[in-house]
């Protein structure tokens, strides 16, 4: 999601690429809650971080802790750690995951909007 909403929000100034410490499938909930605010990620793909290593980059954030803890050092300028809630773990109703999913979408925007902007 961090991903896409910079390169949505910021196309003309940053472009962001996302990788994970594990392989993953895009989870669907994500796909649903960015599709309501016209985000389309259904043909993203899940990376992973050593499709980039020897790559230099401006700045390299990190949003959840496992990633912290498991990433590899990147040289940069900027080396950033905002952690969010993975609503991939919430549990219960279809509309708990939902509502897990839209808080931590809108809590990465506003964070990418006031951190890049």
């Amino acid at each position: 999601m961090a991903e896409s909403l910079l390169n949505t929000i910021y196309k003309n100034k940053y472009k962001a690429f996302s990788a994970g410490v594990e392989s993953s499938i895009i989870n669907p909930y994500a796909v649903e809650v960015m599709k309501e605010i016209g985000i389309d990620i259904s043909n993203s793909r899940s990376k992973l971080i050593k499709e980039f290593q020897g790559k230099t980059f401006d700045v390299v954030v990190t949003v959840c802790d496992n990633a912290k803890e498991n990433c590899p050092f990147f040289p940069g300028k900027n080396i950033i750690h905002k952690s969010f809630k993975d609503p991939s773990k919430t549990e219960g109703s279809i509309e708990d995951i939902l509502v897990d999913f839209r808080k931590t979408r809108d809590e990465i925007k506003n964070w990418i909007i006031e951190y890049f902007g």
